[in-house]
């Protein structure tokens, strides 16, 4: 078995964006990686932030949930001194030290290594992995440096991959202004709108310490989802005219409660009557909207019953549920961050036009998914189908 791979790539990450992600990936596979690690810089560094490493650092797990592969570290983050590149890279050769290192630099961070720290303790410790940058660089300056340094024992390697024309100051500028940041992550720019962050106005959609309890509480992958949701359910409440806040809080919370251990699902569903049915009760995928309507009241401070229901029904629904409920339930199943099923787009295009029909043809995808797979399907959603077929908005449209 040879080597092990691993890949580096540091920064402010001051806000992470989709060119980070890029880069990352195109260096995965082309230099066929076995994993790399995403580095935030610690706040006793040279390289300078607009905000704190805490938020910074949750915007880079969030991110780094979009391939397994990549890995967040608090390698420079914990450090009560000046960490630097080399102290990083004797670090990791410390935790791995069998494996190849690799280090991940734009183009034109080869002018700029003769002012690393102890460039020459570097140079031995890792491959350089260049990839290109848009923007001015002399073609002969470049090669000098890269000549002069690798006669000092540094190794190099050009990345194919088209330059990422993406800067974390222009996606800055473009929060500020409340310009749209396709190249931003969609559960990035909702957690930045949540903080207020890079100047965008804080909504007060929640209390700051929601945001950290659902970090503590969920994990990475599902926190990306909840934010996500907050995101989609906002914005499928403005076009439907339906309240936006409470369709925001209702998405952020609706998995509160979906990392918890089902036996800890099953007492607090016990303790205080959330149901006897022993089908539920067994089910975590079913307990957790009814736990987490009750741990958002208790633990959250949630006390608006129409976001506690939405909550509750997110993922079955029920007859008679409401609108916000809808847009909930909606943004849940397909929300940017959901892997493609049948349907996906066609339910997206609809639930800008209908909530009803398109609740209706992502529950019914649902409910031909899982008897197809012999699973149990909860009689409530065949009772929200049944339902949603009697409505005006659903039978106008049907043959």
């Amino acid at each position: 078995m040879g080597k092990e791979r691993i890949g580096i790539l540091g920064g402010a990450f001051d806000p992470i964006h989709q060119g980070h992600i890029q880069m990352a990936v195109s260096t995965l596979e082309s230099c066929r990686l076995d994993r790399l690690y995403l580095i935030p810089s610690g706040e006793k560094t040279y390289k300078s932030s607009i905000v704190g490493k805490e938020d910074r650092w949750k915007m880079v797990v969030t991110a780094c949930t979009q391939d397994q592969r990549l890995i967040p570290s608090r390698f420079e983050m914990d450090q009560d001194v000046p960490f630097y590149t080399v102290d990083t890279l004797l670090a990791l050769k410390k935790k791995h030290p069998k494996a190849d290192l690799f280090y991940i630099i734009g183009a034109d961070g080869v002018l700029k290594l003769h002012r690393w720290h102890r460039l020459e303790e570097v140079l031995p410790l890792c491959t350089f992995l260049i990839c290109p940058r848009a923007g001015d660089i002399l073609l002969g300056d470049f090669n000098a440096e890269k000549a002069r340094l690798t006669a000092l024992g540094g190794k190099f390697t050009m990345i194919r991959m088209l330059p990422v024309p993406i800067s974390s100051t222009e996606i800055r500028e473009c929060l500020s202004q409340g310009l749209p940041t396709p190249n931003l992550y969609s559960p990035v720019r909702e957690y930045c709108a949540l903080k207020g962050l890079y100047g965008m106005p804080q909504r007060e959609i929640c209390p700051e310490e929601w945001i950290e309890k659902l970090f503590a509480a969920l994990n990475p992958r599902r926190f990306a989802h909840s934010l996500s949701v907050a995101n989609y359910a906002c914005r499928l409440a403005r076009i439907h005219g339906i309240d936006q806040r409470q369709a925001e809080q209702a998405g952020l919370l609706h998995d509160c409660a979906k990392c918890m251990p089902l036996k800890e699902m099953q007492r607090i569903a016990v303790q205080h009557s959330l149901t006897n049915d022993p089908t539920i009760l067994s089910s975590n995928a079913l307990m957790h909207s009814l736990v987490g309507a009750w741990v958002a009241r208790n633990e959250y401070g949630m006390a608006d019953p129409e976001v506690l229901e939405a909550i509750a029904y997110h993922n079955t629904g029920h007859a008679g549920m409401s609108r916000l409920a809808m847009c909930v339930c909606l943004a849940d199943s397909i929300e940017p961050t959901r892997a493609s099923y049948p349907q996906l787009e066609q339910v997206r295009v609809l639930s800008e036009l209908s909530l009803e029909r398109a609740l209706l043809m992502s529950l019914e995808g649902t409910a031909a998914y899982v008897r197809s797979r012999g699973k149990y399907l909860h009689p409530r959603t065949q009772e929200t189908i049944a339902w949603l077929k009697t409505l005006p908005e659903v039978r106008g449209h049907r043959k």
